[in-house]
């Protein structure tokens, strides 16, 4: 499973750390999924859904 929002697409990013001597190393920042119960087409699934998506309500909760 990719680490994805199943509604707005938003994934993982790389970047650096940055350390107070200023030194760097490669890491990842991950969006903030949560496994929800969503109407997609109608139909009641399980996906991972970022929590902007479910703020602005973009997502339909199945109930």
């Amino acid at each position: 499973m990719s680490y994805k929002c199943a509604v707005c697409g938003k994934g993982s990013r790389s970047g650096n750390t940055v350390s107070h001597s200023n030194k760097t190393s490669k890491r990842l920042f991950r969006p903030n999924l949560q496994s929800l119960n969503i109407l997609l087409n109608g139909i009641k699934t399980r996906k991972y859904v970022c929590t902007a998506c479910i703020k602005s309500n973009k997502v339909k909760k199945a109930i």
